[in-house]
């Protein structure tokens, strides 16, 4: 088992990354505030791992309330949200019990927004079983639900007091779910992590293959940029935006799709690609630099194309994205490989360029 901290202070908390975690109730023990839990997962997860966490749990003397919701993007929603709420009232939880989430991207969300509002805040815990989640979701605090107008447009910064990573769940992980989670492991790298990108374009192959050496290292990799970013500036107001080059892109599509269509790492990787022609365009990178993230993350088996939703409805949707100021769009963008920027100087014909020539139908 790899450990390592998410330096806030007070309320820093551990990563644990390695095999066979969810049978060692030990290490969740200890975080619980009083002998009570909620466990929150959905219809595909519980079947395989909810027993494995519940029971030594329930064998240590903590009532454990299990939450099951539907699976998918498409539910990440009030209606959803509501489901946890009527759940934590009726089985009386208190403000002491944890609330644990025991899923992919959507239920930590899910669950960690319950736990961020459910009588203003209870303790919580991410056990993230997707490869995105365990190297990006999971940590940071973020929560939140969909709007139809927008992805994560409502939600609250809410950290938990523990992130789980038992790497044994990644071996019933789909494969279409492996290699969107690689689009979040590849951002790394492009915006902060020159040898970690060289690293990953060298051992892509093994993570697609599921060696578990790379796949613990690229999972503990990417945590370490993560959490060093988290410490630096919790609530996004600076540096964290970061983290979100593709994603304004890619949330265009996800909303212009309807939630679900796409899974959210193949939406970011055609929206990395759109950020690095801009960048381009701006004369920050060369030609041979897109072609050059274009490989990896074909390579990845990800989309390196978006959907041809049109420039129009893609600026429509992206205006909405939360890194607008003053009516401004920021966009996270690639001064080189290896280094990212924030930055608002990408005039909107560039952008609609950009835009037109990395989509088709």
């Amino acid at each position: 088992m790899r450990t390592l901290d998410v330096a806030l202070g007070e309320r820093a908390y551990p990563i644990h990354i390695g095999a066979g975690l969810l049978d060692r109730p030990g290490l969740i023990q200890p975080h619980l505030k009083v002998p009570q839990a909620a466990l929150v997962s959905n219809e595909t997860i519980a079947p395989l791992y909810l027993d494995k966490l519940a029971k030594p749990l329930r064998e240590r003397g903590v009532r454990v309330t299990e939450i099951i919701l539907p699976d998918g993007e498409r539910y990440k929603t009030w209606q959803t949200l509501n489901r946890i709420y009527d759940a934590l009232l009726e089985n009386r939880c208190e403000r002491s019990t944890t609330v644990i989430a025991l899923g992919g991207g959507v239920i930590g969300d899910l669950a960690g927004f319950a736990a961020a509002t459910y009588q203003r805040g209870v303790p919580f815990i991410q056990v993230p079983t997707t490869l995105l989640a365990q190297v990006d979701s999971s940590v940071g605090g973020k929560t939140g639900i969909n709007h139809p107008l927008g992805k994560n447009m409502i939600g609250a910064f809410h950290q938990p007091r523990l992130v789980l990573a038992d790497t044994d769940t990644l071996k019933t992980l789909p494969d279409r779910e492996l290699r969107a989670g690689l689009a979040e492991v590849i951002k790394y790298g492009l915006i902060r992590d020159l040898p970690f990108l060289e690293w990953l374009e060298a051992n892509i192959a093994k993570l697609l293959a599921r060696n578990v050496e790379a796949l613990t290292y690229a999972i503990e990799r990417s945590c370490i940029n993560k959490s060093e970013i988290v410490a630096a500036d919790e609530t996004e107001s600076g540096v964290r935006a970061l983290l979100n080059l593709g994603h304004t892109f890619g949330h265009a599509i996800e909303a212009g799709l309807g939630y679900g269509e796409w899974l959210h790492g193949e939406a970011v990787a055609a929206g990395t690609v759109m950020a690095a022609d801009l960048s381009r365009r701006l004369g920050w990178l060369a030609d041979a630099d897109l072609l050059r993230v274009v490989d990896l993350l074909r390579r990845a088996g990800l989309p390196v194309t978006g959907p041809a939703l049109g420039a129009e409805r893609y600026l429509e949707l992206m205006s909405l994205d939360k890194k607008v100021a003053a009516g401004k769009l920021r966009l996270v963008l690639l001064e080189t490989i290896g280094r990212g920027v924030i930055s608002a100087a990408a005039r909107e014909t560039d952008i609609r360029a950009a835009i037109e020539s990395c989509c088709h139908a």
